[in-house]
């Protein structure tokens, strides 16, 4: 198995030349990430051949490869917030491709605002963009804002605390929409298969690091033919397993609890 490690996904690590071809820089840029920079072209080409015969995850010796990413504070936004924050016309800028094919984090930052004028500045923005905007934060950044915000899945924000976004162009209140992401894992039909799940469903994910070493449980299962085999946790869950020193990771199908045969 294999981990890609990303502290704060937003980071810069190298201008992209956006005049190449786009499906040109996706190729180059998920071969760096699927093994943090160091792979060689030959095993570049073995990988996207194995990728090709068994669905988007890369299989070795029968094995998928399995990233484990922090995802750090991040904003999506709507078309129309992104007119509203940036000016007429604006359209997100991608600044380095993220693993998930067609996922980004994009040039463009804003500053969140929360009760009692708490703010975070420079948030950086994902694309592409969305049905509804949406913020996502670390425990630890919640409290920086004043906010008390619940852990929910990506895109279930009804009842959920608001804030304010501020742009070069303009301001955006949130009434709904700050939520702690729940840790998951993205999964295609074939790692499905493999791991012997169904989307929707709860999995668990062992971290093996210097004295650091637990497992995380109720990972929900998000399953779609497009995506590759990742997980997801935030900076806080990233920071208490000492995520950047981790030496292996096991990804786990639920067991029913053993009171239940009693």
């Amino acid at each position: 198995m294999s981990a890609e490690i990303v502290s704060n996904p937003t980071s810069l690590t190298g201008d992209l030349d956006h005049k190449l071809d786009r499906s040109v820089v996706e190729q180059i840029v998920r071969q760096l990430v699927s093994n943090n920079g160091t792979m060689d072209p030959i095993a570049a080409q073995q990988s996207t051949q194995l990728s090709t015969a068994d669905g988007l995850t890369p299989y070795h010796n029968g094995q998928p490869d399995l990233i484990v990413n922090v995802s750090a504070r991040h904003i999506h936004l709507s078309d129309r917030d992104v007119e509203i924050l940036f000016g007429p016309g604006h359209t997100l800028t991608p600044m380095k491709w993220l693993y998930q094919d067609g996922y980004y984090a994009a040039e463009e930052t804003l500053m969140v605002v929360g009760p009692r004028k708490r703010m975070l500045p420079n948030v950086r923005v994902l694309g592409p963009t969305r049905s509804a905007s949406q913020v996502e934060l670390a425990y630890t950044d919640a409290v920086q804002l004043g906010l008390d915000i619940p852990v929910r899945h990506s895109g279930d924000i009804a009842g959920t605390p608001g804030c304010v976004l501020v742009g070069p162009a303009g301001v955006v209140h949130l009434d709904e929409g700050v939520i702690r992401a729940a840790r998951h894992v993205h999964m295609n039909t074939a790692d499905l298969s493999y791991y012997g799940v169904e989307d929707g469903e709860m999995m668990d994910l062992r971290i093996e690091s210097p004295a650091c070493s637990m497992i995380l449980e109720d990972l929900k299962v998000r399953a779609d033919d497009a995506v590759k085999l990742e997980v997801h946790i935030d900076t806080d869950e990233g920071n208490a397993c000492n995520l950047a020193a981790a030496s292996g990771f096991e990804l786990m199908k639920k067991q029913p609890c053993a009171c239940q045969n009693h």
